[in-house]
């Protein structure tokens, strides 16, 4: 997620850890001047730009565009904005502000204007990034570096996009981090003419969000964080995190086949069924299907199952295809459907790679990621090298790197946490962290769930939760036993597919279309 360090050096506005916002003397803001935008799905959706600068320390210096959109409030009296976000760093949040007016009770939707916004390089927000056309093309090399040439070519292709990135981006990449996200939010709130805003983030956007709280702490009206990051692990440690939640997840969905072995005849045992996952890789590796999933490919496939297990289903499907059929017709459709990169994915992961490279610094010595990624494999194989070489252009990254923010806050009104016990992409521990670092912060915690992004997707206990606290600010109090302050039952997990459910769509499926994956 990484040499023209001289050229890309920027003057950073954190320091020891702490955020301070930086005075500027340049006016608010225009307003925005918006348009209907509205869709089938989201017909009052409304859309306009915003200028920001480039460097929030030069306010009359270069400006970019930040890409908008709103659902306007509807309540005689509102309670001002409400910015979204989904997460990343990379994720485009315009059709998640129609996703969350629609999805949160109407009388709860209509007192807030939703706000949606691409960050600085994302999507519909000028420039937007792409640091190598074609990056995610046909068929990659196996994840797993079986010989010294195998790691060394995967070490010049991290390199080769670090490089590009420097090339293309030179003069943009030292802006590109949660830091001037952070500013660029609150050029939205001047530009809206309001004195507080309100914030519902998920995944990453937890981060922002209490990244946001701790910079502008008194223009915070509430605060919602969805599907926590470990504030404390950015972002190295907390990707390591990651794939050993991940591969305890991947576990889940074996266990879950096996269940159902009358549907998918893999066999009913969990561990006999994962055995022969892996002997799939294996096969794949050699010869990959129609020329477009390999080892690599299968690995992308069934990491977005570790998201959101809707998706479980369709990759039992595939899956049970090609083992017992030898169809690879299934498992290329899986493919398509849930891992190939279009130039909007590119966007994502330059945006992805340019914010968790500049946000915190990561080891330089390649040796220290070989060391942790074969420890982590040897317990975890299902996404340890996947996500190391996902991660490994940080270890190339031209801009210099700030210090991670300390997120510590005793001055905001009580923000509402929301955390799976299982979710594999912000695992467990990450809400419980930041619970404890929020002061008067509570904690809806959602028992033996392992979805990513758990509210507005279904499980109506929690979203009566959300819906008191965007009301008039009620969180739960638990008795102080344990880190919860609410516990909710999981969400049921999924059935096989039936063709009635084939062709209808969810809200849960819905919003993680939205949410994506790496988030």
């Amino acid at each position: 997620m990484r040499t023209r360090a001289a050229v890309l050096c920027a003057t950073a506005a954190v320091l020891a850890g702490s955020v301070t916002a930086v005075p500027t003397a340049e006016a608010a803001p225009a307003q925005p001047a918006w348009k209907n935008c509205g869709t089938s799905d989201y017909p009052t959706l409304q859309c306009a730009s915003l200028e920001v600068p480039l460097d929030h320390t030069n306010p009359s210096g270069r400006q970019i565009t930040l890409a908008l959109s709103r659902v306007p409030h509807t309540a005689k009296t509102s309670q001002g904005p409400l910015l979204v976000n989904p997460g990343g760093p990379g994720g485009s949040g315009l059709s998640l502000a129609g996703f969350v007016a629609t999805a949160l009770p109407k009388k709860v939707a209509a007192q807030y204007d939703v706000i949606g916004f691409d960050p600085r390089g994302v999507g519909r927000s000028t420039p937007a990034l792409n640091c190598s056309p074609g990056w995610f093309g046909r068929v990659r090399p196996d994840t797993v570096p079986d010989t010294p040439a195998a790691e060394e070519a995967g070490l010049k292709r991290a390199q080769s996009f670090a490089a590009s990135c420097a090339r293309t981006y030179a003069d943009v990449l030292p802006y590109i981090d949660t830091i001037s996200a952070v500013q660029d939010m609150d050029a939205v709130r001047q530009s809206l003419g309001a004195p507080r805003i309100s914030y519902f983030g998920y995944s990453y956007g937890t981060y922002l969000g209490a990244v946001y709280a701790k910079t502008y702490p008194t223009r915070v009206h509430r605060l919602v964080l969805d599907s926590v990051v470990d504030p404390t692990g950015v972002w190295y440690d907390d990707n390591i995190g990651q794939e050993y939640a991940f591969d305890d997840r991947h576990r889940a969905l074996m266990a879950w086949i096996a269940k159902y072995d009358a549907r998918y005849k893999l066999g009913t045992d969990p561990v006999k069924v994962e055995a022969k996952w892996y002997a799939m890789r294996a096969a794949l590796a050699k010869k990959p299907a129609q020329d477009r999933v390999g080892a690599s490919e299968l690995e992308d496939t069934f990491i977005p199952g570790g998201y959101y297990d809707g998706y479980w289903p369709y990759l039992a499907e595939a899956f049970a295809a090609y083992v017992n059929a030898g169809k690879t017709g299934p498992l290329v459709e899986a493919y398509d459907n849930f891992a190939a990169v279009d130039s909007s994915g590119e966007n994502g992961y330059s945006v992805y790679s340019a914010v968790q490279c500049r946000d915190a610094g990561w080891p330089r010595d390649w040796k220290r990621w070989q060391r942790d990624t074969w420890a982590v494999y040897d317990k975890a194989p299902f996404m340890a090298w996947n996500n190391t070489w996902y991660n490994a252009p940080c270890a190339f990254w031209p801009a210099a790197t700030r210090k991670p923010v300390n997120i510590a806050n005793g001055k905001l009104p009580p923000a509402l946490l929301f955390q799976a016990t299982g979710d594999a992409a912000t695992p467990y521990h990450g809400g419980v962290t930041a619970h404890r670092l929020l002061a008067h912060s509570s904690l809806v915690v959602e028992e033996g769930g392992g979805n990513h992004g758990v509210t507005l997707s279904g499980n109506s206990c929690l979203d009566r939760y959300l819906a008191d606290y965007l009301t008039d600010g009620t969180v739960p109090r638990g008795s102080g036993m344990s880190d919860a302050d609410a516990v909710c039952e999981k969400s049921p997990d999924p059935k096989p597919l039936t063709a009635k459910a084939a062709s209808t769509s969810s809200r849960g499926s819905t919003l993680h279309g939205m949410l994506g994956f790496r988030r």
